[in-house]
């Protein structure tokens, strides 16, 4: 799908949404910065500020900043059974999981709330969810429908049939399709299709053939053939309905671009008609596909990547109906594991939590379903937490941050020495547009659509994402709704959509220790003003520079322009491809390249800002640190992190962010203003020398 830019590792707390709402109009910035009032002179406690207990003060800060700022936190948080990783964003996630967890049992105990309302809704989704007992009892039952609809399928027009109905299902066989803005034309909604249809995370996980990769494939195979015996096969047909599956999906894979390919947004990026995408899959009889998938006005097709269409037409005839319909009924059931009784979550669970990303145990039930009626109800629930936990005061003040780090972008690009006035007209153009939508849509979603019962779950489940692909598959045709979200409000995430052009922070992330009213500029600006820098720097990082300031993928750069912004991105390249969080395993630079860019370009703003913020006034120590050394030491604490190793393995392999260490390390390195904060000397670990250094916006 359309890439957004996301500041976390894999920390957002719901599902990513498609979402109605308004919001604001795009904002204006001047190079004025507005003033905040002086902090208050008290020490500085844990939620508010520095967590100066965590400080490892055995550690030179100019060796290792993450360690110094960390090592104690690191050596007392250990990751907890149930996750792969712990850190900072976990520690917010679970203070809203407490409120939204008061806010869903309050509401699931309100019986009589009035039908098709909010409240009815949340309540119902989530005691439909927590009601263990009925879920156990229901067993398959309440899909049986659908899987003796995929077993009554005899032919390949069958087939065809069928396949709309598990891709609004959200059961992903085949390949991907949505709706979203065209990248070329961003007033209006096209339809996109791209390579999809395999169940591992990353096609290397079936291509690569070191030992690692070896296990993962045999545990998949495993799981997939304990998936097929749960569902009543014989172990000698399980096994080979495993082997089908895996043979489907490999060659699913092999026809994929990798994650640094899929980078490219012009070659990814292939009008046709669809009479062309027609030619180009005569095996799916497309017109029959859009009709079933209600998308039968579409007129054009934008297609990810053309070579995987050809191979997966290939397979739509040399691959047997019957194998097909093996691997769809495995794609439904593995979707749906989490919805499904306890022993087919227990396998889901086993295999891609425990084994890819070594999880010891389940999260408790009423986290799960938290986050399920988040994902299906976001914005419903997200009305509730906003009241409890964001402030019209703590709005305003994240307004203010946002427009002096537009301010401080500003002088950075005037100051560039590398960039021709030409392009920075435009860059400052695009800067003018940005949008900004902080805490909460300004007009919440209408779910009327969307029936919600006290059970089965799993019904539920499926009525959620037939309600978001109806809402989706609408849009085509109409003008494009720049108001929507695609967070919720309690989401511990931000992003930057280059193709609206805007900046968006949900009031889960606004939250301590990365942004706190009540704590001084210098960490608030660390923590939260290196966030929104790094938003705004995605819209200039090696694929958000590609697209103007209405978010159209348009070229506004000279060729000089480009040439040079290239030379600066290949020291990104080199920096990043040299660390290696784990022995032998190193971060891949090309694939983390946008997220480095935008911590590189965000801490520098950050900094910016908070001197212009400051000007003229005195520099109290809080905890003895000055306000420079308590910003650094607030970016750093934003990315305390443990991991487990199988967790850092998927994550180089699959994840545009480097690891927390990297992300903290690798920005201070090339800053003398970090240097000069802790009294750093050429020839400490932390200093590069000055020909290395890097510094793009």
């Amino acid at each position: 799908m359309k890439r957004k830019s996301f500041i976390p590792v894999s920390m957002a707390l719901a599902a990513m949404l498609l979402t109605q709402c308004k919001a604001p109009q795009a904002q204006q910035t001047s190079a004025t910065v507005v003033a905040t009032p002086a902090p208050v002179m008290t020490a500085l406690t844990k939620g508010v500020g520095i967590d100066v207990p965590n400080i490892d003060k055995s550690v030179s800060p100019c060796d290792d900043f993450y360690q110094y700022a960390n090592g104690n936190w690191i050596k007392n948080n250990p990751v907890p059974a149930t996750e792969s990783r712990w850190s900072s964003f976990n520690e917010v996630a679970e203070r809203n999981n407490a409120i939204l967890r008061q806010l869903l049992n309050n509401a699931a105990a309100t019986t009589n709330a009035e039908k098709g309302s909010n409240m009815q809704k949340v309540g119902d989704y989530f005691f439909s969810g927590m009601d263990s007992a009925g879920i156990e009892n229901a067993g398959l039952a309440p899909i049986k429908p659908e899987l003796d609809r995929l077993n009554a399928v005899k032919d390949m027009k069958g087939l065809q049939n069928i396949l709309a109905t598990h891709q609004m299902h959200g059961f992903g066989p085949m390949f991907g399709s949505y709706v979203g803005q065209d990248d070329k034309i961003s007033t209006q909604y096209a339809l996109f299709v791209y390579q999809g249809g395999t169940g591992l995370p990353d096609r290397d996980y079936y291509l690569k053939d070191d030992k690692r990769s070896q296990e993962i494939r045999a545990a998949y195979l495993n799981y997939l053939r304990n998936m097929f015996t749960l569902l009543g096969d014989s172990e000698k047909q399980a096994v080979a309905n495993a082997n089908k599956v895996m043979s489907i999906e490999t060659r699913l894979a092999k026809a994929s671009k990798s994650r640094v390919e899929l980078r490219d947004p012009y070659a990814n990026y292939n009008k046709m008609t669809v009479a062309e995408f027609q030619k180009l899959m005569p095996n799916l009889n497309v017109k029959t596909w859009l009709t079933n998938m209600k998308l039968g006005a579409a007129k054009e097709v934008i297609v990810g990547q053309p070579a995987f269409f050809k191979e997966l037409n290939a397979m739509l005839k040399s691959v047997p109906v019957a194998d097909w319909k093996t691997y769809m009924r495995l794609r439904m059931v593995s979707s749906l594991a989490s919805a499904l009784p306890t022993a087919y979550a227990q396998e889901n669970f086993n295999f891609f939590s425990k084994t890819l990303s070594g999880a010891k145990q389940m999260q408790p039930r009423w986290k799960r379903m938290a986050r399920s009626t988040d994902g299906a109800l976001g914005e419903a629930l997200g009305q509730l937490y906003v009241e409890k936990t964001f402030s019209p005061e703590a709005k305003a003040k994240a307004l203010t941050m946002i427009k002096n780090l537009q301010a401080a972008f500003q002088e950075h690009v005037k100051n560039l020495d590398w960039m021709s006035e030409e392009t920075k007209q435009k860059a400052m153009q695009k800067l003018d547009a940005f949008a900004i939508k902080i805490g909460y849509p300004d007009k919440w979603k209408d779910y009327a659509a969307f029936e919600v019962n006290r059970g089965p779950y799993v019904m539920n489940v499926l009525r959620s994402r037939i309600f978001e692909y109806n809402d989706m598959a609408s849009k085509l045709g109409k003008p494009v709704d720049r108001n929507e979200w695609h967070m919720s409000p309690p989401t511990v995430n931000a992003y930057y959509n280059p193709s609206m052009n805007e900046i968006v922070f949900p009031a889960g992330i606004l939250q301590p220790p990365f942004f706190d009213p009540k704590a001084d500029d210098a960490v608030n600006y660390g923590g939260m003003g290196a966030v929104i820098g790094h938003e705004l720097t995605h819209g200039f990082d090696d694929q958000g520079r590609q697209y103007d300031h209405e978010g159209n993928l348009k070229d506004w750069w000279t060729k000089e322009d480009a040439e040079r912004f290239a030379k600066h991105t290949a020291m990104v390249d080199k920096q990043y491809s040299g660390y290696a969080p784990l022995d032998s395993v190193y971060v891949n630079g090309q694939l983390t390249m946008g997220e480095n860019i935008a911590d590189i370009g965000g801490l520098n703003i950050a900094y910016t800002a908070l001197q212009k913020a400051n000007a003229g006034k005195t520099d109290p120590k809080f905890d003895g640190f000055t306000q420079n050394q308590r910003f650094f030491l607030a970016w750093a604490q934003n990315w305390r992190n443990n991991s487990t190793d199988q967790a850092l393995r998927q994550q180089v392999l699959t994840d545009p962010h480097s690891p927390g260490k990297f992300r903290c390390n690798g920005p201070l390195a090339n800053m003398p203003q970090f240097y000069e904060a802790f009294g750093c000397k050429e020839g400490d670990k932390m200093v590069r020398k000055p020909e290395d250094r890097i510094r793009i916006w």
